[in-house]
């Protein structure tokens, strides 16, 4: 499994971004690979969100961004906001007992 970390940083309305990630949401949903993500809202800076998806692996991930369907979301998002995509390998998870 891999987990991608994507910070966004709102530069447009919020609203028309959250919309923009909903349909982006969906598209990956869809893919081969995809397990679940999870977008989230700064407390504090409400130009802030972050999205955590796990995956797979790299090779899926990687397929789905080669999707010609992907263009359409990364242009509508990168109109709305800036971003640092990164992947990750987990390495610890604990959970409460």
């Amino acid at each position: 499994m891999i987990t991608f970390i994507n910070r966004f940083e709102v530069t447009g309305p919020a609203e028309e971004f959250e919309e923009a990630f909903e349909r982006t949401s969906a598209f990956f949903a869809a893919q081969p690979g995809f397990i679940r993500h999870r977008l989230l809202h700064h407390i504090n800076d409400p130009e802030l969100y972050v999205n955590v998806a796990d995956w797979d692996d790299e090779d899926t991930f990687r397929r789905a961004l080669a999707q010609p369907e992907f263009v359409a979301h990364r242009t509508a998002l990168r109109a709305l906001s800036s971003s640092d995509p990164n992947l990750y390998t987990p390495m610890l998870e604990r959970v409460a007992r």
